[in-house]
């Protein structure tokens, strides 16, 4: 067995690494393909030092780390970038899914921050014929002027398609969700993308430094440009802020829907992101989670299938136990902006005549941990169950978990059911 989350690094090359920051480490870490170094580690439950030897490898993470069929016939996709060859990736999982008998398809964006544009292009060739125009690049010179087509034969254009997009799918992942919608090809669900439609060229500056100059912006089928207007105000999620209409120019698709510019891409269907607890990020930043599932994992020489992995209440209950033995301390968010209710009443003169309602107002809101780690069991029991399944099936039992509960893929699934309805909403009735 190799190395685990949860191993404590204790000496690299016989170098004591206590003190060095995870920058330092990390730069001693890394070296020429091929070349070793030995680390010495502590792993918890294990009395003495554990000794690896390590060959540096150039490691390509997968940019297609889950795809699967998640209800009925309706397949999945999950594109995580496009670097490296997503498409190839891309094709082969489609194929697979394909002879799965699948008569739907859900493709992935979220989180999808882009990368190389000839990807996306060969990606949306996969539903769309020959000959289509996907992309224009458009600048203040003929130089800045490309147009990327359709090369190929495309691989299906008739299955019904649905693409998942939140804040942070971005730049070539924004083209290949706003491309497929212009064409009316595919129904985009979810939250408006992150608006990055521009083309630049890194230019190096003395002391290491670079400057990237925007020499032109990207055109999608319709002729708007997912560029946002306005990066300053956005929202504490890093989302477009809305846009008004008499800001935005109007598009329209392939079939005469209405499309705006201004800000990302829209989606057909909004999905509203659900908002975590505070808690939930307390006891992930104080590594209560990682701990627990670093000891949950000493415990148990194997899981069930990510499928049907379930932390069970006696598991909750020892974690809960964890918790409270660790003299946890977190700040709810509605006691921040109470306290800062009260800074404002103080300020403006007013907290002589509302100190007694303010004082009832913090003894009802004073955070109860008990009731807190029951009340968000939900939040808490799917981050824990994230953390553990990712030591045994990585990254793709990761998201395996994370789709139980995916509300932007039960919309997906909904819309795909309901042909009738997916299909009206790629017509011209269907105007924004």
């Amino acid at each position: 067995m190799g190395l685990r989350a949860g191993d404590i690094l204790l000496t690299l090359d016989g170098k004591d690494l206590e003190g060095k920051t995870n920058a330092e480490v990390s730069e001693m870490l890394r070296g020429q393909v091929g070349t070793t170094f030995s680390l010495r580690v502590e792993r918890p439950g294990v009395s003495k030092p554990i000794d690896f030897k390590i060959v540096r490898k150039s490691i390509q993470l997968p940019t297609v780390p889950y795809a699967g069929v998640v209800s009925g016939k309706t397949g999945y996709i999950n594109l995580n970038s496009f670097s490296g060859n997503p498409s190839k990736e891309f094709k082969q999982a489609f194929l697979d899914l394909k002879s799965k008998g699948i008569t739907s398809l859900v493709i992935d964006l979220r989180g999808n921050g882009g990368g190389l544009l000839d990807e996306a292009v060969e990606i949306v060739n996969f539903f769309v014929p020959r000959g289509k125009t996907i992309v224009v690049t458009k600048g203040k010179t003929k130089q800045a002027a490309s147009v990327y087509k359709t090369l190929r034969e495309p691989i299906d254009t008739e299955i019904p398609l649905v693409v998942l997009v939140n804040s942070g799918t971005a730049s070539s992942s924004e083209i290949l969700a706003g491309a497929l919608q212009d064409l009316d090809r595919a129904v985009i669900v979810g939250n408006r993308t992150f608006g990055k439609g521009l083309v630049q060229i890194p230019r190096s500056l003395p002391y290491g430094g670079t400057l990237k100059v925007t020499t032109s912006k990207y055109y999608i089928p319709s002729g708007r440009c997912v560029q946002a207007i306005d990066y300053k105000h956005r929202n504490e999620d890093g989302s477009v802020g809305r846009i008004p209409d008499s800001l935005t120019n109007v598009f329209h698709t392939a079939a005469g829907r209405i499309v705006r510019d201004g800000g990302g891409v829209t989606p057909d269907i909004v999905v509203e992101q659900e908002k975590l607890p505070n808690i939930l990020f307390y006891l992930a930043n104080d590594n209560l989670i990682f701990n627990y599932a670093t000891n949950y994992c000493r415990k148990h020489a194997t899981i069930a299938p990510a499928e049907q992995f379930k932390l069970t209440d006696a598991d909750y209950a020892d974690f809960k136990a964890m918790v409270k033995a660790a003299d946890f301390k977190y700040d709810q968010q509605s006691e921040k902006i109470l306290k800062t209710l009260k800074e404002a009443a103080e300020f403006e003169g007013y907290m002589d005549g509302a100190s007694a309602e303010f004082k009832a107002l913090e003894s009802k809101l004073a955070h109860n941990l008990d009731k807190d780690l029951n009340h968000f069991s939900k939040d808490i029991k799917n981050m824990i169950s994230i953390e553990i399944i990712k030591r045994y099936y990585y990254q793709r039992g990761a998201i395996i978990e994370q789709l139980k509960d995916d509300n932007g893929l039960q919309e997906a699934v909904k819309v795909l059911a309901n042909q009738g309805k997916y299909k009206e909403m790629l017509t011209v009735a269907a105007k924004k």
